[in-house]
């Protein structure tokens, strides 16, 4: 069944015909309550507050799409291996829905464009491409309903923007390997969190590796689980680069 489609009339005399027409673009339809996608986009950066002082911005449906999008995946890669375990269903799921995917899926399909917030919020919040990405599943799905929501997921992004083969043979999660490998040299194998640096929205992690008691790699960033596997992939870079780790 094609998607749902407006009478194009009615997009273009409407004053968010900008977004109609982007949105149609990427996804292939127009929307019908085109104030859930308009929110979607709207940064907490640029919340706007209620007579009754509530400040309202994409974080709620941000909430809702990461468990549509997190739920559908699953139910997909379910589907698409029968026979593996468990694990290898978790490690397939985090690898497409990680923040930084989510923030390439942005960028590659032009939400980024779209989003609206201040000037400084593109450097302080890291995340806010993939959490628009996110937001704006949770439109959908509120839109259009859930089958709907599905089928846009595995046609439009799953379909197009990811090869599963490809992205079962490349791991990319750093901590994952660099754990895999001291279990396996039997090392002991440790993350340090050194430090916290900047304030607020600003406030960022230092967390270093440590090898047997040896410093291996310090990674930065706005989370925890960032900074850890950025430490880890400059640990696995050493361990490379002295031929420990091939």
């Amino acid at each position: 069944m094609p998607f749902e489609i407006i009478r194009p009339i009615r997009v273009f005399l409407s004053e968010d015909k900008q977004l109609f027409v982007a949105l149609k673009n990427i996804f292939g339809y127009y929307p019908g309550n085109i104030f859930l996608y308009k929110l979607a986009f709207r940064h907490k950066s640029q919340a706007i507050e209620l007579s009754n002082g509530n400040r309202i911005s994409n974080e709620r449906l941000e909430y809702l799409g990461d468990a549509i999008l997190s739920a559908i995946v699953a139910d997909h890669l379910f589907k698409m291996f029968p026979y593996k375990d468990e694990g290898f269903l978790t490690e397939m799921r985090s690898r497409i829905v990680s923040r930084a995917q989510l923030n390439k899926l942005s960028e590659k399909l032009g939400i980024d464009t779209l989003i609206l917030a201040n000037n400084e919020s593109n450097n302080v919040f890291r995340s806010m491409k993939g959490d628009a990405f996110e937001a704006l599943i949770g439109a959908i799905y509120l839109d259009k309903g859930y089958n709907f929501t599905r089928r846009v997921i595995i046609e439009k992004v799953i379909n197009q923007h990811f090869d599963l083969q490809d992205l079962e043979n490349n791991d990319t999660n750093y901590k994952s390997r660099i754990i895999e490998w001291a279990q396996r040299e039997k090392r002991s194998l440790e993350f340090v969190t050194l430090n916290e640096v900047g304030h607020g929205y600003n406030k960022q992690y230092v967390v270093d590796v440590m090898v047997d008691k040896i410093s291996l790699g310090k990674g930065r960033d706005y989370s925890i689980k960032g900074a850890e596997q950025d430490a880890a992939m400059k640990a696995l870079l050493h361990l490379e680069a002295e031929k420990i780790v091939t």
